[in-house]
């Protein structure tokens, strides 16, 4: 019997709560009760009865999904405490505080009562509640108003102080955070389990309660679950529980862990909520790298093309980041030549071919160096940037073109920005901190998975699918952005990845990324593919709003041309690595970005 059981989830879901534990054949619990907050609103709704009022109306409307829409849930099936069976004694139990309303609940029992002064007195006898406002009152002592307040580690202490009294694990919320402290003691164990779409288990039970999450789009959420009791899913499929470590407290946001507070006394330590990939070391003074690259593609029909016209964008960007020092591209067939910048900056030849060819092979051979010191240099501690962005009128004309999403229908717009929304919502409408967690989300949610999408692939698509190459997650990251009213853009080039030894190349192909304009900032770039935040690993060829724009190649065949097949093989390397032994391509393995791989996407 999970005596304690609650959900953190990334957007509002409407769950279906079966309690076993009533049907006719089975032992009772004392009493039962859940804590919800509709329309992830401040103010909490309870449901609960005691032992005297098992049956009734509230135990079918816990059936009823549609009336509990939520992101945070708290359920506890209670046993003999202190006080008797009646609602005042049933748990969850819930206090107003700085404006909203927070929930409580526990697993376990003191050994003695405790005498608390201050704010907050408990209306019932049992030890659950004296607990309950022994903590707000030591919270709102403070001055805490909201769990985002609280000093992590002052919380943890004064936990682990009440722990000396009796069995302590337990479960805190104020609507938008949700804490769980697991008992030091270890009696009472705490497990937890991340459901990340796409999944199947939309169900988990034991003999005494079954949750059902089997509601509308919840497959799309993503979440957090905490229990007292591991329950399994429905389907037969494995359960991936996770047992907090005896006096560890992790807090919950959005349906991920914003922080943790480890259980040894002796390396008690806060774990920030960007995870992923951490950013590159700041370097005391300017790094400079220079690569040179190789990007051949080769073009082959089974019956000649007749005429045709193609652009190339294969020339890397000039600017004060990247300086080009060495261009050269050659075309295997004759063809009239144009060559001219296009409105976004990108050099581009363009070949109209008359002269009839079965195989066209492009080659450029670029050298570039590439300078960029720290990439969140411009941020001095404690500045921010919040979501919403507010523009002038002429940057926002100027910037129209990047701050306009892809035309989806209505309904896949409105859900991914629900899902943009989550992480702008669980970073406290921080800039900076939402485009980062995107970034790392992605990278760590998102399965790299070559030839599985296609250029008709939506954002909404990958979104479902949690799955694609770099130019899928780059366009879902824009997407995102967009919605927030970030403008963004997206960018075509190459991407280093180093050698395993001095004397070997790494070979890739085109990679994609997306730049994000900040305010007084300028453009910055970051990696979704990889986690990171683009320095001198990635060579910008071209840009523009979507993929269309920056693509490397492209044409137009009006006659002939049938059978196509396409080659396409790139070569990053350092500069000094020129000749040698060197000059034998090898395929190595990528220390520094585990995703990228030969035709990483770019089509």
């Amino acid at each position: 019997m999970p005596n304690l059981f609650a959900m953190s989830f990334e957007g509002e879901i409407a769950p279906a709560f079966d309690l076993r534990c009533l049907h006719e054949g089975h032992r009772p619990p004392d009493g039962w009760g859940l804590g919800y907050y509709p329309g992830d609103e401040p103010s909490a709704s309870l449901l609960k009865e005691g032992a005297s009022q098992l049956v009734g109306r509230r135990v079918e409307s816990l059936r009823a999904w549609e009336h509990l829409p939520s992101s945070l849930f708290l359920l506890h099936l209670r046993t003999a405490t202190w006080g008797g069976p009646t609602p005042a004694n049933t748990q969850p139990f819930c206090r107003t505080w700085g404006g909203r309303d927070w929930l409580f609940a526990h697993a376990g029992s003191l050994h003695h009562r405790l005498s608390s002064q201050g704010l907050f007195e408990p209306v019932g006898a049992t030890d659950t509640e004296m607990i309950f406002c022994e903590l707000l009152n030591r919270i709102s002592a403070r001055g805490w108003k909201n769990l985002g307040d609280v000093d992590l580690v002052v919380l943890h202490n004064e936990l682990r102080e009440l722990n000396t009294h009796g069995t302590l694990s337990v479960v805190l919320t104020d609507g938008r955070d949700l804490v769980a402290y697991a008992d030091q003691r270890d009696e009472v164990k705490l497990y937890t389990w991340s459901l990340v779409p796409p999944y199947g288990a939309l169900a988990f039970a034991d003999d005494d309660v079954e949750v059902n999450l089997a509601s509308r789009q919840v497959s799309l959420r993503k979440g957090m679950m905490v229990s007292s009791a591991m329950l399994q899913p429905t389907d037969g499929q494995a359960a991936d529980w996770k047992t907090l470590a005896p006096g560890e407290l992790i807090v919950l946001r959005q349906g991920v862990v914003r922080a943790r507070v480890g259980g040894d006394s002796l390396a008690v330590a806060v774990v920030p909520l960007q995870g992923g990939r951490s950013l590159p070391p700041r370097p005391a003074q300017a790094f400079v790298r220079r690569l040179q690259v190789t990007h051949r593609t080769i073009y082959r029909y089974q019956t000649p093309v007749q005429r045709s016209i193609h652009f190339l964008r294969l020339m890397p960007i000039h600017d004060r980041l990247q300086t080009l020092l060495h261009y050269n591209l050659q075309v295997s067939v004759d063809a009239n030549v144009i060559e001219y910048d296009d409105v976004f900056g990108n050099r581009v030849r363009k070949l109209r071919v008359d002269t009839p060819f079965t195989e066209l092979r492009i080659e450029a051979h670029s050298q570039v160096e590439l300078l960029d010191t720290d990439p969140l240099s411009y941020r001095p501690p404690h500045a921010r940037s919040s979501i919403p962005l507010v523009w002038m009128p002429w940057q926002r004309r100027m910037l129209e073109p990047y701050l306009l999403p892809p035309e989806l229908p209505e309904s896949e717009l409105e859900e991914l920005a629900k899902y943009a929304m989550s992480f702008v919502e669980r970073n406290d409408y921080d800039l900076l901190d939402t485009l980062l967690d995107m970034n790392a989300t992605i990278y760590r949610e998102y399965a790299y998975r070559p030839a599985t999408t296609n250029l008709q692939t939506t954002a909404f698509d990958v979104y479902i699918h949690r799955r694609g190459v770099c130019q899928d997650f780059a366009n879902l990251f824009i997407c995102l952005a967009r919605l927030l009213g970030v403008p963004a853009r997206y960018m075509c080039g190459y991407i280093y990845t180093g050698p395993k030894h001095e004397n070997y190349l790494q070979s890739e192909a085109s990679h994609a990324w997306v730049q994000m304009y900040l305010p007084e900032v300028g453009w910055k770039g970051f990696d979704p593919t990889n986690g990171i935040i683009t320095q001198t690993d990635h060579i910008r060829l071209a840009m523009g709003r979507m993929f269309v724009d920056a693509t490397p190649t492209a044409g137009t065949i009006y006659l002939g041309g049938q059978g196509e097949s396409l080659e396409v093989d790139v070569v990053v390397m350092p500069l000094a690595l020129r000749g040698g032994p060197a000059a034998i391509k090898c395929r190595v393995e990528q220390l520094r970005f585990a995703r990228i791989a030969k035709g990483s996407g770019i089509r």
